[in-house]
């Protein structure tokens, strides 16, 4: 259990240092170096490294890995497509009088989102899958199956970047509490009014997005230490 263990925590912490810009743009990341840093051998170090390639945060050239730019092009068109496929889940029930939400996924949705308010989680990029799972529930419940496919395959496009939704407390706050009130709407029979909640909900997530990792690349150019 302990190596396991010991692998999870090298991967998440580099890529929280890398998430907060603390290494260089495009700097290469050397196994021995962030073994030294880290204090560990280079095998977990190595192993998280093949795990950050698949999220996303760092790019491999000529047998090297690098801290990857985070990605912001189409991002504004992706979430366009996100929030009209979510929101069509809940017009769907406006619309079309014998669609209605399925309340055996949305109850157990809405106990999982209340023990998260009573006992917060720790801020992590990880909770973006928490948050995702959220929101495809959600639309799945609203009986349509092409939609909620359509809607998994942008949040895998637009996930390396919505990580950096959720480093820190008052944005998962913020989160726990919003979705609570989209789903109090929702399982009231009040859609026109979780419309408007969830249009409201993802606007403010793009923004915080942006912002955040606008933020950690100036980090990145700013930072002149570097592994490389």
């Amino acid at each position: 259990m302990l190596p396991r263990l010991r692998r999870d925590q090298v991967y998440q912490e580099l890529r929280r240092r890398i998430m907060v810009g603390e290494f260089a743009l495009n700097s290469r990341l050397v196994e021995e170096r962030l073994a030294a840093l880290l204090g560990v051998s280079r095998t977990p170090v190595r192993e998280a490294l093949v795990r950050l390639l698949a999220d996303g945060q760092v790019t491999r050239v000529d047998g090297g890995y690098f801290v990857a730019t985070p990605d912001f092009s189409g991002l504004r068109d992706l979430y366009d497509l996100r929030i009209t496929l979510e929101l069509r889940g809940l017009t769907r029930g406006l619309e079309i009088e014998s669609v209605s939400h399925d309340v055996s996924l949305l109850e157990p949705l809405r106990d999982q989102w209340q023990a998260m308010w009573d006992d917060r989680p720790d801020p992590a990029p990880d909770f973006v899958l928490v948050d995702e799972d959220f929101h495809v529930t959600l639309l799945r419940s609203a009986g349509n199956a092409a939609l909620t496919s359509t809607l998994e395959s942008v949040n895998a496009r637009i996930r390396p970047v919505r990580m950096y939704d959720f480093l820190s407390e008052e944005r998962i706050e913020l989160t726990i509490s919003q979705h609570l009130a989209v789903l109090d709407r929702v399982l009231g029979g009040r859609l026109d009014e979780a419309v408007g909640a969830l249009r409201a909900h993802v606007g403010e997530s793009m923004e915080e997005v942006e912002r955040r990792a606008a933020r950690a690349i100036t980090q990145m150019h700013l930072h002149r230490g570097g592994l490389g």
